[in-house]
């Protein structure tokens, strides 16, 4: 097995040439080649990873890259993933990283490949539309509506089932965007950065992507390889 120095050597090659993120694109670039990646919807959401709060170490401090957010009633310290997941077939085209005190709409221009149709996203994006950066983007934006919006229409007014279904289908669609981080929370277990500093958490995380990614599209490829033999 390699020593802590050669690990260490590699770890630093990975981030230095951004090789993870040419593997990310990489493995794209196979996955459209074969039809997986349509490319005609975006969803755009973010996950917060948690990073160490001690100061338990030699410099006696905390991260700098890493900042405190307050999510609901509670509080966390780490980093933001941002992701551009195709809304077709839930695979991840676009990835960001900053620290989890940014805001979630800041990192939308550059979660967008611009070619898409339809723009999904939650609540915490409202108002995307009317940005700066988004001047020159033309596709439709489906926002989920706020609570509160929602409420404020009377549940016996035709137009409350209106609007109650609609948001409905934008909520089915957007759920997709929580598969790529089921995967890498839950099957890959990465809930807390590994490193201290953004970039090689960043190095990481798009390696975590791009291997999330093979594993949607195995069972998707499988699924169609079913579906064939079915009908041969």
């Amino acid at each position: 097995a390699p020593d802590a120095t050669t690990l260490l050597k590699f770890r630093r090659l990975l981030e230095t040439n951004e090789l993870t993120q040419r593997m990310f694109i990489a493995i794209n670039a196979t996955l459209t080649e074969k039809g997986l990646l349509m490319r005609s919807g975006t969803i755009v959401d973010a996950t917060i990873i948690n990073a160490p709060p001690s100061t338990k170490n030699v410099e006696h401090k905390r991260d700098a890259d890493m900042h405190q957010t307050k999510k609901g009633n509670q509080w966390y310290f780490g980093m933001k993933a941002h992701i551009g997941v195709d809304a077709e077939s839930g695979l991840v085209h676009s990835v960001t990283t900053t620290a989890a005190n940014v805001a979630d709409i800041v990192e939308t221009a550059a979660l967008l490949h611009g070619d898409e149709e339809t723009v999904f996203a939650d609540a915490g994006y409202t108002g995307v539309a009317k940005r700066e950066e988004m001047n020159d983007v033309k596709a439709n934006w489906q926002i989920a509506a706020k609570r509160g919006t929602i409420k404020k229409v009377n549940e016996k007014r035709p137009l409350r089932a209106i609007l109650d279904e609609l948001e409905h289908a934008k909520a089915s669609i957007r759920a997709k965007v929580e598969h790529p981080f089921h995967v890498i929370k839950n099957l890959f277990r990465h809930r807390k950065t590994r490193y201290k500093g953004l970039p090689k958490n960043t190095a990481h995380v798009f390696m975590l992507f791009g291997l999330g990614n093979l594993v949607i599209a195995k069972n998707k490829l499988l699924n169609r390889q079913a579906q064939a033999l079915s009908t041969a």
